[in-house]
């Protein structure tokens, strides 16, 4: 959730972080880095490794370089792992903004997320979505059933599903997503100072991770970008997931959910595997003792779960 790493114990998690990290590494060594078109966006993304593929999709407000520490794991556990900066996140662009907000839904980056996969050779796939990648994970599953092979979903129930239930806890707790939903004034505001809102520390992030992360946010079109995927989120998305619901589409590839102990997720909502039973067939998953940003703050129990679940999975293939 947003700005949780502020309640974090930074000392913890940084030696966590360091479990999962030699001394002096650099960010993604051995990856390639490159630009790709999507037709409508140009994406920057980072892949490597060799074996089944795997497409991690970072949230909100980080870039794919939130993975760091965890995709090298997976690229040694023998898996091929991509890393898109979301469409207008980070170092990719995205579409011009629309008044009904569709051209940030999560429907329009799943597709590109397809196409991208694509054009590395992948056609089907493993993947894992954080935070509003975990939406957008959740749209491909369900819109390309044929391109996934497994799915987890870290940190996150459906849009829908949170607004379904929204009372005044939700709305305390969460109360960016309404005021990123306002036009014009978040973006006055957070350019205003953007270190200031968004809080990010490099102990325990890692500086390479932190600067780009900085530099992201740092700039008005991706400050506007975020905010247009919250919009779409509680519309076009929303509704999207409505007529899911009505007309009995469910997630068939098999699915893991993981949330983060140290965030309100469970605390909301008791155990959302009850809340996913309603939405997929096969469904598994457990806490994570972390803090929202798991991939960094808990980056060996994260790489050993999804290496688990995709390696059990390919196992049996």
């Amino acid at each position: 959730m947003f700005g949780s790493e502020d309640l974090a114990d930074t000392e913890s998690l940084a030696g966590e972080r360091a479990k999962g990290e030699c001394k002096n590494a650099v960010m993604f060594d051995g990856f390639v880095t490159e630009r790709l078109d999507s037709g409508h966006a140009v994406i920057s993304v980072r892949h490597g490794g060799a074996g089944p593929a795997v497409l991690l999709l970072h949230g909100h407000p980080r870039t794919s370089a939130t993975w760091h520490l965890v995709a090298p794991d997976l690229v040694r556990r023998g898996f091929t792992v991509v890393c898109p900066d979301l469409p207008g996140y980070g170092r990719s662009t995205g579409r011009t903004p629309t008044p009904d907000h569709s051209a940030h839904s999560k429907r329009v980056f799943a597709d590109d997320m397809v196409t991208v996969m694509a054009e590395l050779g992948h056609d089907q796939f493993h993947l894992a979505g954080h935070d509003r990648g975990s939406y957008v994970a959740l749209r491909l599953a369900l819109d390309h059933p044929e391109a996934v092979d497994h799915v987890a979903l870290l940190d996150c129930i459906p849009i829908s599903e949170h607004l379904r239930r929204a009372d005044t806890r939700f709305a305390t707790a969460w109360w960016h997503w309404f005021f990123f939903a306002q036009p014009a004034t978040p973006e006055r505001v957070i350019n205003a100072d953007p270190a200031s809102w968004y809080a990010g520390d490099p102990a325990v992030m890692g500086q390479e991770n932190y600067d780009e992360f900085r530099e992201a946010t740092s700039k008005p079109s991706v400050v506007r970008a975020m905010l247009e995927d919250y919009r779409a989120g509680l519309t076009v998305d929303r509704a999207a997931e409505d007529a899911d619901r009505l007309a009995g589409r469910r997630v068939e590839a098999p699915l893991l959910v993981m949330w983060s102990l140290r965030d309100d997720l469970e605390g909301l909502y008791g155990d959302p595997l009850e809340i996913w039973r309603s939405w997929a067939t096969d469904v598994r998953g457990h806490g994570i003792d972390s803090g929202h940003h798991m991939a960094e703050e808990a980056p060996r129990a994260l790489a050993n779960d999804l290496a688990d679940f995709f390696g059990a999975a390919a196992s049996t293939t």
